[in-house]
């Protein structure tokens, strides 16, 4: 079986971020979408409220799951046996980051692959903190993110 993780904040999940794991989804046998707790970071929604959001978006794929991780990926990955670790680019600014933090997790842990998945182009301007600045004037993010997170950040701004 071939099992992957999609780890990311998901602060807010975005068509972007769905359209990685719906492709995902017909690639490996098991997805995990693990959203990140990172004590460090300021998030708009707590990871309860973006474990809810995935939960609700993942339904029409019956092998794909969400779980929460306060700890290294690459320590989430050992322990539950899983060695293929999917990371989402949208440009090359995405890719030198994410080269670099494979490479760092490739030396935590050897026995994990990063696999890279390139956006739909027409995803390529997607980002979480473009959308929640957007939507903090009232912009129009229909386009960007389904209804229900609309919905939340409507009610959280």
């Amino acid at each position: 079986m071939l099992k992957a993780v999609f780890p990311g904040s998901f602060d807010p999940p975005t068509f972007g971020h769905l359209n990685i794991i719906e492709r995902a989804a017909s690639l490996f046998d098991d997805l995990t979408v693990v959203i990140a707790e990172n004590r460090d970071k300021k998030y708009l929604f707590t990871a309860e409220e973006r474990l809810g959001m995935i939960n609700d978006l993942i339904r029409p794929w019956g092998n794909v799951s969400a779980a929460l991780c306060d700890t290294l990926i690459v320590d989430y990955m050992k322990k539950r046996g899983i060695r293929l670790l999917l990371r989402g680019v949208r440009g090359i600014g995405d890719f030198s980051y994410e080269f670099e933090l494979s490479m760092m997790n490739k030396a935590l842990a050897p026995g994990i692959e990063t696999v890279f998945m390139t956006t739909d182009p027409k995803y390529f301007v997607l980002r979480s903190s473009f959308i929640k600045e957007l939507a903090s004037f009232h912009g129009d993010i229909a386009s960007m993110v389904p209804p229900l997170v609309m919905e939340a950040l409507k009610t959280k701004l």
